[in-house]
């Protein structure tokens, strides 16, 4: 699973007015599935709602990473919101969420694939991270830090 080929410039949203935890992912699916091509925003919509349902992918320190499996998909994808008010997530820290890191999987996904998407959420909880992806507008930057701070799981970034 390499990042990189998962997640463009396009596919970042900053400044993102959610008023809800529905709003928000309502808006991200739609960013997962331009990014993906394939399945429709409301299919997109329907695997993360879906996965929320089993507990909240809110991770703690105001992210979030909302991430389903869907079928019709080969490559995995990924989108990023930077809301400009933070809203409730049902986070275990019970703070509200303005960064949430989507992914979309093939619906048969290695275990490779699945270590790789927890040492995503282990990095996503890097405070440094965090601050540097808040310090930013720029959907280029951003990408690109992303890319950088989230490659692939073992190598040193």
């Amino acid at each position: 699973m390499d990042i990189s080929s998962m997640l463009k410039p396009r596919n970042i949203r900053c400044e993102v007015s959610a008023g809800s935890k529905k709003h928000a992912l309502e808006l991200l699916s739609e960013a997962l599935a331009d990014a993906v091509g394939g399945p429709t925003a409301g299919e997109v919509l329907e695997g993360l709602a879906s996965r929320e349902r089993l507990g909240s992918t809110g991770l703690g320190s105001a992210i979030a990473m909302p991430h389903a499996k869907v079928a019709g998909i080969e490559e995995s994808a990924a989108a990023l919101l930077k809301l400009s008010e933070p809203i409730e997530f049902d986070a275990p820290d019970g703070e509200p969420v303005d960064l949430l890191f989507g992914l979309l999987v093939p619906e048969r996904i290695s275990s490779a694939d699945l270590e790789t998407l927890n040492e995503v959420a282990r990095k996503l909880r890097d405070p440094q991270l965090q601050d540097k992806l808040r310090s930013s507008d720029d959907p280029s930057f951003l990408c690109t830090l992303l890319v950088d701070s989230l490659g692939p799981a073992g190598t040193p970034h």
